[in-house]
């Protein structure tokens, strides 16, 4: 567990004092977690005679800082944060250490999932979000972990209690990433045996799926994925029209929305169609017949 201390020769990392930000904290928790326990001094002027092996990021202007006007830039131009350095340094390193499988793929898919994101906010690069409510970010999140005005809070201790829990994020997505790799590989082996004007993917078992399909050439006409589910008997799932349209490329018909059961299976003629969703994204069936049944009848 990361603590801060108040003497920099206690410290093995530093990095700035002051409001915390995402990058600095995931940092902080990443390097805990490859290195083991984390002593940290946060100050905004780093002494000259520190210990040889002390890591300083996100101040200084060293190698682990981006403030600096030759910071480095990802291909996409975005300005790497100190995060971003230090996994683009060590991350693979940290992957082998906790004996991924698939290190570079896990190693991209933390990166582009995760640390680009945080690269990118610490740096100015916001996406534009349009809502009628306030969307809270995972910075914004790790924001709220600075003293609040006219607390008694202690700002060593808010920083140990952000970086614990993007420890727990990071932790988290590790698993969800590696989960992913081995997902994506099943998917696009079933994507070799799929036809051209196939019209679904019936999965053996539930897999994270949408994304590769809806990266993959071959599956344009695909329509529906259909799985069993933890509930019992098998789901079907409309696809949507592409990773930024999340529109159904064909919605179950409009009469079965929000219907279950017996109303469900009058309205179908399915007997074993058992619900669907008000937004008529996704259907639950009784066994694998009805999922057949329910492709027969509305797929032309």
């Amino acid at each position: 567990m990361a603590k801060v201390v108040r003497n920099v020769d206690k410290a093995n990392c530093i990095t700035h004092s002051g409001t915390m930000h995402a990058d600095e904290v995931f940092a902080t928790a990443f390097l805990d977690m490859y290195l083991g326990e984390r002593t940290v001094f946060r100050t905004n002027n780093v002494p000259d005679n520190i210990n040889l092996d002390t890591l300083v990021y996100d101040v200084g202007r060293g190698q682990y800082d981006h403030h600096q006007l030759d910071a480095k830039k990802r291909d996409n131009n975005i300005t790497y944060s100190s995060f971003g350095l230090l996994w683009n340094d060590f991350g693979r390193n940290f992957l082998k250490k906790i004996e991924v499988e698939y290190i570079e793929d896990v190693f991209q898919g933390i990166d582009k999932d995760l640390v680009e994101y945080i690269d990118a906010d610490d740096n100015g690069v916001f996406p534009k979000i349009e809502a009628s409510y306030k969307v809270k970010t995972l910075p914004g999140i790790i924001k709220i972990f600075n003293p609040s005005f006219s607390s008694d809070e202690d700002e060593s201790t808010q920083f140990e209690k952000a970086v614990d829990l993007a420890k727990t994020i990071l932790e988290e997505e590790i698993l969800y990433i590696n989960g992913k790799v081995y997902a994506d590989r099943q998917i696009n082996e079933l994507l070799e045996d799929l036809g051209e004007e196939d019209k679904y993917l019936i999965l053996n078992t539930y897999l994270p799926y949408e994304e590769t399909i809806l990266n993959s050439d071959k599956t344009n006409n695909l329509l529906f994925v259909a799985f069993p589910s933890n509930r019992g008997g098998y789901a079907i799932k409309t696809l949507p029209k592409s990773v930024e349209d999340k529109s159904a490329r064909l919605d179950f018909p409009e009469e079965w929305a929000g219907l279950e059961s017996n109303d469900l299976q009058e309205v179908s003629g399915i007997k074993g169609l058992t619900f669907c969703h008000t937004g008529r994204f996704i259907v639950s069936c009784k066994d694998l017949d009805t999922v057949y049944e329910v492709f027969d009848k509305i797929i032309k």
